[in-house]
């Protein structure tokens, strides 16, 4: 266990000397740590509580009631232990929140794949965990923006124009107690997005590994290249010790694609412990339809297409994938509206 490195967010980044010298500190930071804390205002701390205890009591439902919250336009919803990583299933239960996309918009009439509405379990949970997501949303910006300067990128909003109307997600997770069975509740992947903000209980599980000299990390958004059970059983792997009033920032995939690996993504984990654990796990994404320069010198990736494939491997049995192959919606990838 380490004691990570804590941030404090300026409420606005202009590009000034103090905003280059953060954001080259934080790049820093990712370089050796792999991850660092960013300290909650009052406000961004307040919706994380509220947003928790929606959490809490929506999981604390019985499996058939949790289960009818599921779409088959969407991947948003509940979905218990049917996520594989490495080849393993995955001892934990979710609900996740994508775009609310209603179904009088023209992208579902146009059958774009996974977009739909939020199927929402209540009005309390819908409007406390879309408070909290705006709140990350704005959060995310702003670490965006000190990262493009601290990468030496002269304009601050370089990045952030990526994720101007971004596919952002929230996911809620609740993994039991390890009493009767192993250790792994999540296991050990990077992430393909963009940029992945954490909450956590008291409780605790999360883990990560710090970038290693003279280790390459696979590009995992190229088909034949993986991180999905990577370093599980290689040392080292460091202990995120919870703290209050914090959030831990990591990079995902796309980091790594947009900087040609200068920061490469965190592979990360989430153990059972001895009692239950919550956790909630925020994705700042680019648009569905962003096309992202590949500095590897491979062909620009297209969004929309990378989380549709993610979401399909992951989950194969979701009403939501089914769908997708059974009406061929895959085919609209393809449309230049898309790109």
């Amino acid at each position: 266990m380490a004691e990570l490195r804590t941030f404090d967010v300026p409420e606005t980044v202009t590009g000034s000397r103090a905003d280059v010298t953060l954001g080259r500190t934080m790049v820093g930071t990712w370089r050796t740590d792999g991850i660092f804390q960013v300290a909650a205002t009052t406000a961004q701390q307040e919706a994380a509580l509220a947003a928790f205890e929606a959490s809490w009591a929506f999981f604390a439902l019985p499996r058939e009631v949790k289960s009818r919250f599921v779409s088959d336009l969407t991947y948003s919803g509940y979905a218990a232990t049917d996520e594989e990583t490495g080849g393993e299933t995955d001892c934990a239960e979710s609900f996740t929140i994508f775009p609310d996309v209603p179904v009088c918009d023209l992208r579902v009439h146009a059958r774009w794949p996974g977009h739909g509405p939020v199927p929402w379990p209540g009005s309390v949970y819908r409007r406390r965990m879309t408070a909290f997501t705006a709140g990350l949303g704005a959060l995310g910006d702003q670490l965006l923006r000190l990262v493009a300067l601290g990468l030496g990128m002269t304009a601050p909003g370089r990045l952030t124009g990526l994720t101007t109307h971004g596919w952002h997600q929230l996911r809620a997770v609740r993994l039991p107690s390890r009493t009767g069975r192993g250790t792994r509740g999540i296991g050990a992947h990077t992430d393909y997005g963009l940029l992945v903000i954490t909450t956590q209980d008291e409780v605790g599980g999360m883990y990560v590994r710090p970038p290693i000299d003279g280790e390459k990390r696979p590009r995992n958004w190229l088909p034949g290249e993986s991180t999905a059970g990577m370093y599980a059983g290689e040392e080292p792997w460091v202990y995120v010790r919870p703290r209050p009033r914090t959030f831990t920032v990591h990079p995902g995939d796309l980091l790594q694609l947009l900087t040609g690996g200068l920061l490469p993504a965190t592979p990360n984990r989430s153990d059972l412990a001895g009692a239950e654990r919550h956790a909630m796990t925020y994705f700042h994404e680019p648009s569905f339809v962003s096309l992202l320069e590949d500095p590897y010198g491979g062909e620009p990736l297209h969004y929309g297409t990378l989380v549709t494939n993610v979401l399909m491997h992951c989950h194969p049995d979701r009403p939501a994938t089914r769908r997708i192959l059974r009406e061929g919606r895959l085919t609209t990838l393809r449309l230049p509206c898309l790109r």
